[in-house]
């Protein structure tokens, strides 16, 4: 693999390899695996691939073309002779064609003569009515851009020629570059935690991973969020999981490789685990593996944010917070609200949240290889595959394998996307019991550890929570039931505090949902929902019933 020659005082870089010399491989792997199936007729595993990312190329420099099996070099990568001048045999000489004669103009009133004007001397030189010779243009920078279109421009002073040297042009400034990713600082001292090779942004690969489930009507957004990508990912995978519609011929028409999963009853992490299994062993230290869901949407700076915190080698992982998208009426209203105090507080934190959600994350590969090793030593639980399959919140729980590996992960604010919400009550109902009974599992899992003890004191804050809004529901009924409401001071302020904090928390979606904020008893019913959510996510795990999603 050639390399491109960097700055002076630097290392060299390696350039990222082609698309076209390790997807191949990986197609062949697919094509020999059993647990892949591709329909006759129907869509390939491998169609159109995403464009492939190339860091910017040295003027003049030309890669060397590769040998070997899998290393075609692409056409404007060949080099050829320039072509010979054209040389046009002599010819008898043209003559031009005749003008037509035209009438002469009619008489008309004599008009005035225009008065004299005094025309403007070269410039440098005396102006009139300035006594002296003309004092120097001061010197104008003019940045260098090599290729840049170059403009016309009219001279400063009309009739006054530009001085010697100058062509009247400027260059036009080019396209502006994806905006910097905002240096995060480290913490201070030695935390304990583990560094990864830093590593040029411009040299690592990405590949997007998306598994799907009847996704057709989500698919075609989400692929066309990863191509408006300031840092447009280098390959992108629709993992078809059990599919009955058209979600794969849509996600092929958008441009992106099919790989339909065979015999998996274990849903998400079953069907990542099919490609990732396979995917690893091509991936190197330039690889990073992103894995989103199939209704989300990303905003156009995420991967090129998200890289550059993974190439300073500082986290091992780097999420996202998410918003609701549109639809679901009240009840999406409520997720709505929810998700923006969600990303309130992950920016409060300055990115510092407890979960990488499977909304839509980052990973260096490297890790996710380490995970499969560790889970295989026993470090870990569960069997050695990046995710574990016998658990109902696969995200949380590789979120605790990566921390448990003493590497940092990160949700910065740069890294920002859309979801879908829930439209009904019943559905989120069961999404919240998953979520919330995952999370309990995955803590008994891993049990009492340095890294799980903060998650072991919210789930207890998140008991006495059910505890008191019981406690204040059945004080409330029996003091209405019984003419005995009286008003406190205490709890009239503590009741303001409360409306207040509900109403600065939401100020992003706006007037309107202040408004409904500030009422507290509207936002009280979503509430209680998902209090009762989670007091039956209680109940369950302690009682080891049967577990269903």
């Amino acid at each position: 693999m050639g390399e491109q020659e960097p700055p002076s005082g630097m290392p060299p870089v390696p350039r990222p390899q082609p698309i076209a010399t390790w997807v191949p491989r990986l197609d062949q792997r697919f094509d020999d695996d059993p647990l892949v199936t591709r329909p006759e007729g129907f869509v390939p595993v491998r169609s159109t691939p995403a464009r492939a990312h190339r860091p910017p190329e040295p003027p003049g420099a030309v890669p060397p073309p590769q040998s070997g099996p899998g290393h075609d070099v692409p056409r404007r990568f060949h080099q050829t002779a320039p072509p010979p001048p054209r040389h046009h045999a002599p010819g008898p000489p043209r003559t031009p064609a005749p003008r037509p004669v035209q009438p002469p103009p009619r008489p008309s009133a004599p008009q005035r003569a225009p008065a004299p004007r005094h025309p403007a001397p070269p410039w440098p030189g005396p102006i009139p009515g300035q006594s002296g010779p003309a004092a120097p243009a001061p010197p104008r920078h003019v940045p260098q851009h090599p290729g840049a279109p170059i403009l016309p421009r009219r001279s400063p002073q009309r009739g006054r020629p530009l001085p010697p040297g100058r062509t009247g042009a400027v260059p036009v400034a080019p396209a502006p570059a994806a905006p910097p990713a905002r240096k995060r600082k480290r913490p201070a001292g030695n935390d304990g935690k583990r560094d990864l090779p830093t590593m040029d942004p411009a040299a690592l690969r990405v590949t997007v991973l998306i598994p799907a489930h009847n996704e057709v009507k989500q698919i075609t957004e989400t692929i066309a969020s990863l191509r408006a990508q300031l840092r447009q990912p280098d390959h992108i995978v629709v993992i078809a999981d059990n599919c009955s519609d058209k979600t794969a011929a849509l996600a092929q028409l958008c441009g992106a490789d099919i790989v339909e999963t065979r015999d998996n009853p274990h849903k998400k992490a079953g069907a990542l685990n099919q490609v990732l299994d396979r995917l690893l062993d091509v991936c190197d230290d330039h690889d990073v593996i992103m894995v989103m869901d199939a209704d989300s949407s990303l905003d156009p700076g995420f991967i090129h944010h998200g890289v550059e915190y993974l190439a300073s080698g500082d986290y091992a992982a780097v999420g996202g917070t998410f918003t609701g998208k549109p639809g679901g009426g009240l009840v999406g209203m409520f997720q709505r609200n929810e998700y923006a105090r969600y990303a309130r507080d992950v920016r409060r934190l300055d990115g510092q949240a407890l979960v990488l959600t499977g909304t839509a994350t980052l990973f260096r590969a490297g890790v996710l290889n380490e995970v499969v090793e560790a889970r295989a030593k026993d470090r870990l639980p569960g069997k050695p595959t990046v995710y574990d399959v016998r658990v109902l919140t696969e995200d949380n729980e590789l979120t605790l394998a990566i921390l448990h590996l003493g590497f940092r992960i990160l949700c910065p604010p740069e890294c920002t996307l859309t979801t879908e919400v829930m439209f009904t009550w019943g559905d989120l109902f069961r999404q919240r019991l998953r979520w919330k009974r995952g999370a309990l599992e995955n803590l008994v899992d891993y049990g009492w550890t340095p890294i799980t003890r903060p998650y072991w004191g919210r789930q207890a804050l998140s008991l006495l929570g059910i505890l008191v809004i019981a406690a204040y529901l059945l004080t409330l009924a029996y003091s209405a039931v019984t003419g005995q409401i009286h008003l406190h001071p205490l709890w009239i302020g503590v009741t303001v505090i409360f409306m207040v904090e509900r109403v600065v928390s939401v100020r992003r979606r706006g007037p309107v949902q202040m408004v409904i904020a500030a009422t507290i008893w509207i936002e009280m019913i979503f509430d209680v929902f998902l209090q009762f959510a989670q007091a039956k996510a209680f109940w369950e795990a302690a009682m080891r019933t049967e577990r269903k999603w």
